[in-house]
């Protein structure tokens, strides 16, 4: 194992009806100005944004709106929002949705208590010294982003999409009630168990250290998230399993199950980025359409994880070669994706890339990674190429 730090400092609100405490939990931040940062017309249309203004009306706390966060969230409403949060003197971020609106508050965020173009952040080209406070209401369980230190923003210029990863946007608080994701299409629950999935498993896959303890809970979190996808596959209104759902999206991304190893892997959702960006689709959806090329790619050079992966997460038969078990792993993933509607594949995800977008998908990859990286097998500009024709 590897010495680590573990940095949690968001306080959860977890269960019914738990967004009626929000104006309570501002007050506790310190928060008078708020910016409520949203997505699409979902929030409004089921009322949660009314309940929301009432709430903070009630409470005398003033705020400005604005919507119109999308999937892989854009760098032009990032500029819009700060440009707003300066010009009302706004001193607390409240995001209402999924994680393309918390990272957008995010960027906000760095935009605000920064100096400088914000997209600086994100390609790397320097790091933030402070983000404004910030305050989540949740409504879908996939990136964990109410709980993370990562923000991902695509900047539609070159159509590029990027991360940026630091304690300072970290959320003092998160509002998490499994009520408020029952409105959620199937394909978007699907997309957000694959995401969650993937943010352990890219930590899982790894020859840089391992802890017993943090094997258990990840491939703990792995299994119950495998078990309530398919719950909530035939009854999307099952609270229980929403609960889990929800609760697990959290875990999988506040640094809990990588304690002790090097950080993980991460190819696959460095990978997806690209094809998110070029593609818009969904985050969820792109991961699960590449996992499985990578994993054939790389598995024999982190055999005995793929393998325990196989055994103790999947529940393969422990026959055969290491080998043999890893493949029917690999396997048996592939065939939960598809049994909740998952792609395994880019034509099952609906896009067909040309020889040239491959190449660049890839090489724009390789420049955002710094030329190599990756855990389980270290990936350069080539590595990514051939994943990504195989994903065809």
């Amino acid at each position: 194992m590897f010495d680590f730090k573990y940095f949690t400092p968001t306080k959860v609100v977890f269960g019914k009806n738990t967004e009626a405490k929000v104006a309570e939990l501002i007050e506790e931040f310190g928060g008078t100005k708020v910016l409520i940062h949203y997505g699409g017309g979902s929030v409004v249309r089921s009322g949660l944004l009314k309940k929301v203004t009432d709430t903070l009306d009630a409470a005398g706390i003033s705020y400005v709106t604005l919507g119109g966060a999308v999937p892989n969230p854009r760098l032009s409403l990032v500029y819009e929002g700060i440009k707003l949060c300066k010009k009302e003197n706004v001193d607390f971020l409240l995001a209402v949705g999924g994680g393309s609106a918390i990272d957008s508050a995010k960027a906000i965020g760095y935009g605000v208590a920064n100096e400088g173009d914000v997209w600086d952040f994100y390609d790397y080209k320097r790091k933030p010294a402070a983000c404004l406070p910030l305050g989540v209401i949740l409504t879908i369980a996939a990136t964990g982003s109410e709980m993370s230190d990562s923000s991902v923003i695509t900047k539609e210029e070159g159509l590029v999409k990027r991360g940026c990863n630091s304690d300072y946007s970290r959320a003092k608080f998160a509002i998490m009630n499994p009520e408020l994701t029952m409105t959620l299409p199937d394909y978007q629950t699907a997309c957000g168990c694959t995401d969650i999935m993937m943010h352990t498993m890219e930590r899982y896959f790894t020859n840089g250290g391992n802890m017993e303890i943090t094997d258990a809970l990840a491939e703990g979190l792995l299994r119950t998230v495998k078990k309530n996808a398919l719950i909530l596959y035939k009854d999307p209104k099952n609270y229980d399993a929403r609960a889990e759902v929800m609760w697990a999206g959290s875990l999988s991304h506040n640094g809990l199950t990588g304690c002790g190893n090097d950080g993980g892997d991460w190819m696959t959702h460095k990978m997806e980025h690209e094809l998110g960006g070029l593609y818009d689709v969904a985050h969820g959806a792109g991961l699960a359409a590449i996992w499985g090329s990578w994993a054939r790619y790389v598995y024999k050079n982190c055999l005995h994880r793929f393998k325990k992966f196989a055994l103790n997460v999947m529940e393969v038969e422990n026959t055969g070669t290491d080998e043999e078990i890893a493949l029917r792993g690999i396997e048996a993933m592939e065939d939960f994706y598809r049994s909740i509607e998952m792609p395994t594949n880019l034509r099952e995800l609906g896009v067909q890339p040309t020889e040239d977008e491959l190449k660049d998908m890839a090489h724009k990859c390789a420049v955002g990674v710094g030329g190599a990286k990756g855990s389980a097998k270290v990936l350069d500009e080539a590595a990514m190429l051939e994943i990504f024709k195989a994903s065809m």
